[in-house]
């Protein structure tokens, strides 16, 4: 990781000083945070081992990026792993950018013992589906979530 490849991806992982492009992806991916916030996430990602944010870079513009997160699974008594953001900027699409940053998850995932892998998208996010399943992921559990709030 850190080199390019001969489509001129450069994959890496985020820095503090990322704090902007991580804030505009994040925004992209309809999660919007602050310079500030998302230098606190960067931060909090970085003081766990388990955690990578990935960046993909072309010509040192962040055009992309992953966030991965590494656990025990009980119910299946092995490590796995989760994408916990996959975001690749409108106009880079296309570009085998998302295709990059999966590859490098699923290596740092395989290195960390991981069995499998597994990523949500929203329902409304068909565009992604196809890209995941052509990316040779398949349909899994469906998933709940409970907000809570105050």
């Amino acid at each position: 990781m850190g080199h390019g490849d001969p489509a001129g991806i450069r994959i890496r992982d985020a820095r503090i000083g990322d704090a902007s492009d991580v804030a505009r992806l994040l925004e992209a991916l309809g999660y919007p945070c602050t310079r500030d916030e998302a230098a606190e996430r960067i931060s909090l990602v970085l003081a766990d081992p388990r955690q990578r944010l990935l960046l993909a870079e072309i010509d040192g513009h962040a055009s992309g990026m992953a966030g991965l997160d590494l656990r025990y699974s009980l119910a299946r008594g092995t490590e796995q792993a989760r994408i916990t953001a996959l975001i690749v900027e409108a106009e880079c699409e296309r570009q085998g950018i998302g295709r990059r940053l999966l590859r490098e998850v699923e290596l740092i995932a395989r290195q960390a013992g991981a069995a499998r892998i597994e990523v949500n998208s929203a329902a409304s996010r068909e565009g992604a589906h196809a890209f995941y399943h052509g990316c040779g992921y398949g349909d899994g559990s469906r998933h709940f979530v409970k907000l809570l709030g105050d």
